[in-house]
């Protein structure tokens, strides 16, 4: 029995989305500055946004690194004019928006604008879905911006869009590629801000420089916490030109956060490598909180030109209630192996770790520790590090381990890990295993 199969003739066009790409020079570390939504939402005018430029000069968080300037929603219109174009806020903005960016970049910074993939922005100002060049052109080329922050919010229906997440993002960023050839200038960082969906670390640095990584940060310990541990699934993804966005920092905001917590939310972020934007009113921070802003060990991390991988977890805890979040992570870095400690449990504990358990950890080596929070050398250690006290309640420890040298000679066991620890002589030091 002989069977024809018949195959139709008939093209189905398959669809792909164009991946542009960025100039290798573009975003390669994770962008610091300050962002005006999470003091202000929409009760920002050019004073506000100056004034605290102003303060990113005098409290000298411009010259740590803080160099982005960024208003968010609620600074146009509500229509776009004859044109079609965007058009800043009269009332607000009394004096055009390029004149505000003139300002900011006359005190050393770069500016940062705001918009939607869809219709609208979340707070239904005009969004700029197939308006996208036209949108760049008024943001890069008349007003001078830096970076644009791209929301998701008014999503066009399905039959109007006819693209998934990542077809919709595409327009913006081939519109900022497409304009920058235009203009003969770099294309301005793209900071994607979809929440998260559809899994961003797995294709958003083909199209910006930063995404947002989970849903939008408040004040309080347990949004801090919750993204931390949703980062353990993707904390991996961050490197040069691509960065996780765990969101505008909290620190000094409302008062939400302890000095503890403070510290936490700073380094955790700051390790992870996301951008590290400043989100509260300069004006009413407290020296704890300029304290946090400003550690430079930390930052140094942020920065590093030579690692990009951020701080991902090697173990979770050390009893039943430490099960999530992971508090044990750690990283490479320019200088050595960083460790991160996070005592996400009600009450102060010791904390403790063996340098092997991470994949950067050498077996057999003597490590010098500097802490990086109290700026201080803690002598040299191997095998295992154990805190000098208890750690506080949501408190963090972190570590700068360099590579010394070799333990002393006869320690025992001979093996920081027992897990088959076998003499020459196939010896099995582990004693519920025995000899083979």
């Amino acid at each position: 029995m002989h069977v024809l199969l018949l195959v139709s003739s008939i093209r189905i066009p398959i669809r792909s989305p164009v991946v542009p790409n960025f100039p290798p020079n573009v975003g390669r570390l994770p962008f610091m500055g300050y962002n005006t939504w999470n003091a202000y939402h929409c009760h920002i005018n050019q004073t506000v946004v100056l004034e605290n430029a102003e303060l990113m000069v005098k409290l000298g968080f411009r010259d740590l690194g803080y160099t982005y300037l960024n208003i968010d929603d609620c600074y146009s219109e509500k229509k776009r004019n004859a044109k079609g174009e965007i058009v800043a806020n009269s009332t607000r903005f009394p004096d055009g928006m390029k004149n505000v960016v003139d300002r900011i970049h006359a005190l050393g910074l770069k500016a940062g604008i705001y918009s939607d993939s869809g219709w609208f922005t979340c707070q239904m100002y005009p969004g700029s879905y197939m308006n996208e060049e036209q949108d760049v052109r008024t943001f890069q080329g008349d007003w001078g911006f830096d970076l644009l922050k791209f929301d998701n919010c008014a999503v066009p229906f399905d039959s109007v869009i006819k693209e998934g997440m990542i077809g919709k993002f595409s327009r913006m960023a081939n519109a900022i590629v497409n304009v920058a050839k235009e203009l003969g200038k770099e294309p301005m960082l793209f900071s994607l801000c979809q929440w998260g969906r559809n899994e961003p670390w797995l294709w958003a640095r083909h199209f910006g420089q930063s995404w947002r990584a989970t849903n939008d940060i408040n004040e309080k310990w347990e949004s801090i916490s919750s993204i931390i541990h949703q980062a353990m699934r993707f904390s991996w993804a961050s490197d040069f030109y691509g960065h996780n966005d765990l969101d505008i920092l909290e620190v000094g905001n409302i008062r939400g956060l302890t000095f503890d917590e403070s510290k936490t939310h700073f380094t955790a972020w700051a390790l992870m490598k996301s951008p590290l934007l400043i989100g509260a009113d300069l004006r009413t921070l407290t020296e704890k909180d300029i304290e946090v802003y400003s550690n430079r060990d930390i930052i140094q991390i942020n920065q590093d030109p030579v690692f990009g991988k951020g701080i991902t977890p090697f173990t979770w805890g050390r009893d039943p209630e430490d099960i999530n979040p992971a508090e044990y992570w750690s990283m490479q870095s320019e200088n050595g192996t960083v460790f991160m400690l996070i005592n996400f449990s009600s009450h102060p504990k010791n904390m403790s770790f063996s340098f092997v358990e991470s994949p950067w950890g050498r077996a057999g080596a003597l490590y010098s520790i500097y802490d990086l929070w109290t700026h201080t050398d803690n002598g040299t250690h191997y095998r295992n590090f154990t805190t000098s006290g208890p750690v506080p309640s949501h408190g963090v420890v972190a570590l700068l381990a360099k590579d010394v040298g070799d333990e002393p000679a006869g320690v025992e066991p001979p093996c920081a890990i027992k897990e088959w620890c076998t003499g020459e002589d196939g010896r099995i030091v582990w004693p519920d295993w025995g000899s083979p």
